[in-house]
């Protein structure tokens, strides 16, 4: 009796030992400063379909602490199948996971909240479910060191924030000018993703193949399932290889013009995901990080803007943008775009369109959700003017124009970065559609020195204020923004992109505190810090520039910018001016000549005119 007593004490205590291991997380990933560290924990065992719904009926959160700064990050964690689905396919099992991206050296403490009850994934009431047993309250610790990576890749340069300025700025690498294709905006509409998109009678037409780019995949690139994914990895190496720092996707066009991409089980279910779908998106958002290039998530567009909720913050919308900020959120170059063409401005709405209140209620729930604070924005459709006051958590603005020959992007960035800051959040304004519906950035075939994209519509932007541009392509001609599968079809432009992202990396002054300078200057644009920098722009150099610069006594460098050919920058017939004139009146200012560039007098050039 004695023996039986004791061998049953001994197996339960090695029963709890072995539960106790089985608890602790698998880490996975780096264990490094800027790097995606990953803890999948053992769970519930459930499925996609489970009748208590694994999305709905869980909430996971984790709380990560640095012991010495005490910053703490709470990161909702979501269901991960057999924790392998991208290359499984798995729709069920029990891994649960959650991704931390740390922005400090040293000791992490994890802390973890796991619940149950019905819907509590989208309540704040994070005690009112039942604990699951073996997971919840979890704790434990992992040290972090510093990151081995070299540019272009993000983890060299840390997370990508909005500092309360109208230019993003890097953690531990300055600030970022962006540039790359916004079509096709279907980008993940591709058929080596899983899920039931390519065969539900829904434009299966659409569904990409990327062909084009499958000689630029490269031996070591991310694939999964035994080769899948190549072509697609291959259309980011390019873009890359240009010298392009960004790219643009819609991750929900339900009812809208592709009505291929979403993150759902199917079509018509809005509250169960895509696990191994979604852990096949992320191996692709996680390759663009690693080439430098910034994910913009564009939510949804008009067509479907009323789809979740008719538009508000029910269960629908706050699961979808619970699962992105959770699978997605801890990439360290994005923003959340809050709807493409957003808003009551067109007469045949296919749903609801949304109201000034849910416009900005979408953003607060980024902002209280998102642990990172990622930047967020949306775009016209209606203006910004309802999104200025102390409620909105808008940091910045998509733009869409609308013009053939780009030609209101500037005053239309003017306009907006001129508008008064009440509460202290200047918008970050990125012209993300320029040009007109029908033809905007046309294949090189059709147009290819591009003058109208590189003069009006990209130096329009940069010197007006804006943070960057990315490129629409029309529906007009072969490769639009939704059959395009082959971004060599821009090829000619995206090197005069590149040419605006190297300008300000040459420059060495503090663009970020540039203000557009317009009414200093005579026969070009102007951007700067008034008496300390002016970047000009001309679009024919024979029309002399001139600078109304302050009274006083300073001399300026002038230096010339070639942006149809890029380089460095040069000196043209004059080198430096002058002021030397007493200070009598504050408002007045000294005209100044810039000279001329050292070629091509008749063509476009940049100017950049630095007090010495």
């Amino acid at each position: 009796m004695q023996i039986t007593k004791g061998l049953s004490l001994l197996i339960a205590i090695l029963c709890c030992f072995t539960n106790l291991v089985a608890a602790s997380p698998k880490i996975s990933g780096e264990l490094k400063k800027w790097h995606s560290i990953h803890l999948t924990f053992d769970g519930p065992y459930v499925s996609e379909m489970d009748t208590e719904n694994p999305f709905t009926h869980y909430q996971f959160n984790t709380t990560f602490t640095h012991q010495q700064t005490k910053k703490q990050y709470t990161v909702p964690g979501f269901f991960a199948a057999d924790g392998d689905a991208a290359n499984t396919g798995a729709a069920a099992g029990n891994k649960w996971r959650v991704i931390f991206n740390p922005d400090e050296v040293g000791l992490w403490r994890w802390h973890v909240s796991f619940k149950k009850a019905p819907f509590i994934a989208v309540s704040e009431l994070i005690n009112s479910g039942y604990s699951v047993a073996g997971v919840d309250n979890l704790n434990g610790t992992f040290v972090v060191t510093k990151s081995d990576k070299k540019l272009p890749d993000f983890r060299a340069r840390g997370r990508l924030q909005y500092i309360n300025q109208p230019y993003l700025k890097f953690a531990d690498d300055g600030y970022f000018i962006k540039a790359g294709p916004d079509s096709p905006e279907n980008l993940l509409s591709y058929k080596d993703f899983d899920g039931s998109f390519k065969s539900d009678g829904h434009k299966d037409q659409l569904v990409k193949s990327w062909q084009a780019h499958q000689q630029d995949w490269q031996e070591g690139n991310p694939n999964w399932q035994n080769g899948k994914g190549k072509s697609l990895i291959g259309a980011l190496n390019y873009i890359a290889s240009k010298g392009m720092n960004s790219i643009s996707f819609l991750t929900m066009n339900i009812l809208g013009d592709d009505q291929n991409v979403f993150p759902y089980v199917d079509y018509d279910t809005y509250d169960r995901f895509d696990v191994s779908k979604l852990a096949q998106w992320d191996i692709v958002f996680s390759h663009a990080q690693s080439l430098g290039l910034f994910l913009h998530f564009k939510t949804q567009e008009a067509e479907n803007q009323g789809l979740l909720d008719n538009g508000g913050l029910g269960l629908h919308r706050q699961l979808y943008y619970r699962e992105l900020i959770a699978r997605f959120g801890h990439h360290l170059a994005l923003n959340w775009n809050m709807g493409e063409e957003n808003g009551n401005w067109y007469p045949a709405h296919q749903t609801m369109p949304q109201a000034s209140n849910q416009r900005i209620a979408m953003a607060r729930y980024f902002h209280q959700h998102d642990p990172y604070k990622h930047h967020v924005v949306i775009h016209n459709g209606n203006f910004f003017d309802d999104l200025l006051g102390n409620d909105s958590y808008y940091s910045g603005v998509s733009l869409q124009t609308s013009q053939a020959d780009f030609a209101s992007a500037h005053d239309t960035v003017k306009r907006i970065r001129s508008w008064p800051v009440s509460n202290g959040r200047p918008f970050a304004v990125a012209v993300d559609e320029p040009g007109d519906a029908q033809f905007a950035l046309q294949p090189d075939k059709y147009n290819p020195s591009h003058d109208a994209a590189r003069m009006n519509g990209l130096w329009g932007a940069l010197t007006a204020g804006a943070w960057g541009t990315e490129w629409y392509f029309g529906y007009k001609r072969e490769h639009s923004d939704l059959t395009a599968e082959d971004w060599r079809s821009r090829d000619k432009f995206w090197q005069q992109a590149k040419h605006a992202i190297d300008f300000f990396e040459l420059i060495e002054v503090e663009f970020q505190l540039a203000k557009n300078l317009d009414e200093d200057v005579i026969n070009g644009w102007g951007l700067g810090k008034r008496g300390d920098f002016y970047i000009l722009y001309s679009k024919d150099a024979s029309q002399l520039l001139q600078l109304k610069l302050p009274q006083g006594q300073a001399k300026y460098s002038i230096h010339w910018y070639n942006p149809r050919a890029g380089g460095a920058l040069v000196q043209g017939s004059k080198t430096e001016i002058t002021i030397d004139v007493p200070l009598k009146y504050y408002f007045q200012k000294v005209k100044a000549e810039i000279g001329t560039p050292p070629n091509d007098i008749n063509k476009d050039w940049v100017v950049l005119v630095k007090r010495i």
